[in-house]
């Protein structure tokens, strides 16, 4: 049986204890967007994932998808459920009030979206594609198209894609065939086939809009011929009803390791009419557009189903009695101690535990900058806030899914054997975590992306943009005998992660393929600094609290920061060996060794 309640104390201490989320308020955009009105969105949210979208997790995992002649039919209950969903204007929560959206920050969103992903990851794919669509159109399509389509989208009525993969076409986006065909009329024909395009055809929505990346006979090769069409799945007829069919069809859907309910189809386009978005020739800047938001989406993923793990072990290790305490029995009135009283055990809950709320910090954080750089009227400002999300991108993507995934294997390896059966629901969370560290870019390329595009921009200006205020922050710090078992071996792991810096920079010009071979050790090295960071705001905080709080909150977050600090940070040492190390030894067997 899985079980989840939503954490909104500690989402609220995130937001409004550590980043000022009320600081949002000076903003036009969000002037109306208090803590008063927040916290009751939170608390529908939280109210909606646990009460309608968890009871349909493991039944919808166990039903998956039915691919049929007419289409792909959703597990029992979601249909439903996403109706609820519309009408409770989720699917209008952070889009542009022009188009009948609620125009909520993109900070307050990601705490929606990670309670969603908690309760039910494969239902919460169904309106994130959505949400991706939309924003891309947003930004790029025509007034034509955004006023034919963005308000169904926002209401719900329509559903969203992005088609880019192709069978001979993934990563490289520059081998992509897909034909589009210029008409008299200003429209495209569209023709080939897409495969792993995630709620690429169900019966949620009236209808679906694809975003198709595709290339004109007369494109250049490679990704600079790539154009952007938003190829509906019903076009409408001279009524304005939509129900002709546009020849866009679902050949079969994929059979996963996870996400079950959702669907993943294969798609054939044969001469599907559609229309270019954005110019000719520069589709990739649309879909790096959707694709940069989703990447932020996908790391709350990967909290979100660290966080379902992480309650389910907890309540699992205090209920289930084996051995004693090698102390001494606990509880001698029973006839064994729960296993929470295990060292090892507790290894386990608080290596998830902290994972989860170091990450919830961190996110909280890119995802307020987000909205900084989308609506804060200067311009210096809202240039900064866009480079520390360019740089963030690939972090929150990578890291906040490889801890995800490492954080629901421990909270099955907790549950010993009956995690490993079904009913336990624990290893429906390995399995949907393990697709968040593949698709929207795997987590190699995010690593890459991190080394050899964020790293070199303009003599490293996005990188300024975390180590400036991470510096001053231990420079303002370190003296404070408080905070000393905290700001110290951030200190000392800041230094590695510059020195780092410098030796990738340095191998980067020389031999790229030196720094690539050390990127993924370079992304999980940031990433836990950037964690350490945020447990040391985390805990300064706390500290000044904790002797006026009888909850025990602030205590346990002291508690969870100094067992970051000791026993999680220090991998920042083998991670620096390792990179300093450089890559040679990963070239140096020939191909036909291995």
């Amino acid at each position: 049986m899985q079980i989840y309640s939503a954490p909104i104390r500690d989402m609220q201490f995130v937001l409004y204890e550590l980043h000022d989320a009320t600081g949002l308020t000076a903003l036009d955009s969000f002037c109306e967007v208090s803590r008063d009105l927040v916290d009751p969105v939170l608390a529908a949210a939280a109210q909606f994932s646990t009460q309608v979208l968890l009871p349909l997790n493991l039944s919808g995992d166990q039903q998956g998808c039915n691919f049929t002649t007419s289409g792909v039919n959703t597990a029992e209950g979601f249909k439903q459920a996403y109706q609820q969903f519309c009408e409770g204007g989720w699917t209008a929560f952070c889009c542009d009030p022009q188009y009948g959206g609620m125009g909520m920050p993109k900070s307050i969103h990601s705490m929606v979206e990670e309670m969603l992903c908690s309760a039910n990851l494969s239902f919460g794919m169904y309106p994130g594609l959505s949400l991706g669509a939309y924003h891309a159109l947003h930004c790029f399509a025509s007034q034509q198209i955004k006023d034919k389509y963005l308000a169904k989208l926002v209401d719900g009525s329509f559903c969203g894609t992005m088609c880019l993969t192709e069978p001979q076409c993934g990563t490289d986006l520059g081998l992509c065939r897909t034909l589009a065909v210029h008409c008299d009329d200003g429209s495209y024909q569209i023709t080939g086939n897409k495969i792993f395009i995630s709620a690429g055809d169900h019966d949620l929505s009236e209808n679906i809009i694809h975003l198709v990346l595709a290339r004109t006979p007369d494109a250049v090769a490679g990704i600079k011929g790539i154009s952007l069409f938003v190829v509906p799945k019903l076009l409408d007829d001279e009524h304005g009803e939509t129900c002709i069919a546009n020849n866009v069809v679902c050949t079969s859907i994929e059979h996963k390791m996870g996400i079950k309910a959702s669907a993943t189809c294969s798609m054939s386009f044969g001469q599907s009419k559609g229309w270019l978005v954005g110019e000719l020739h520069k589709g990739m800047q649309g879909m790096f557009s959707m694709m940069n938001r989703a990447r932020l989406a996908v790391g709350m993923q990967g909290l979100g189903l660290s966080e379902a793990a992480y309650q389910a072990a907890t309540a699992y290790a205090k209920e289930r009695l084996q051995g004693r305490s090698l102390a001494g029995a606990k509880y001698p009135d029973q006839a064994a101690d729960p296993i929470i009283v295990h060292p090892d055990v507790r290894r386990m809950l608080l290596t998830m535990r902290a994972y989860t709320q170091g990450c919830r910090a961190f996110g909280a954080w890119v995802s307020q900058e987000y909205d900084y750089s989308n609506h804060h009227p200067d311009q210096k400002r809202r240039q900064g806030a866009d480079d520390f999300v360019q740089l963030s991108t690939p972090i929150v993507k990578s890291l906040f899914t490889d801890l995800g995934f490492e954080s629901t294997n421990l909270g099955m390896q907790v549950l010993g054997g009956h995690g490993f059966i079904r009913e336990s629901g624990l290893e429906q969370y390995v399995r949907d975590c393990r697709i968040t560290q593949i698709y929207e870019g795997t987590n190699g390329i995010q690593a890459l992306d991190l080394i050899g595009r964020k790293l070199p921009y303009k003599a490293g200006r996005y990188l300024r943009q975390f180590f400036h205020p991470l510096q001053e922050y231990i420079e303002a710090n370190i003296k404070d005998p408080q905070q000393a078992e905290f700001i110290q071996p951030l200190a000392k792991a800041f230094s590695r992660l510059q020195r780092a810096s410098a030796k990738i920079a340095q191998a980067g010009l020389s031999n790229p393929e030196q720094a690539a071979a050390v990127a993924s050790e370079y992304l999980r090295l940031f990433g836990l600094v950037a964690l350490a960071f945020m447990w040391c705001k985390m805990t300064q905080i706390a500290l000044t609290k904790v002797d006026d709080d009888s909850s025990g909150f602030y205590a346990a977050k002291i508690t969870t920061g100094r067992f970051y600090m000791q026993k999680i940070l220090p991998q920042s040492s083998a991670l620096f060996a390792s990179i300093m190390a450089g890559g040679e030894v990963l070239m140096a067997l020939d191909e036909e060794q291995f």
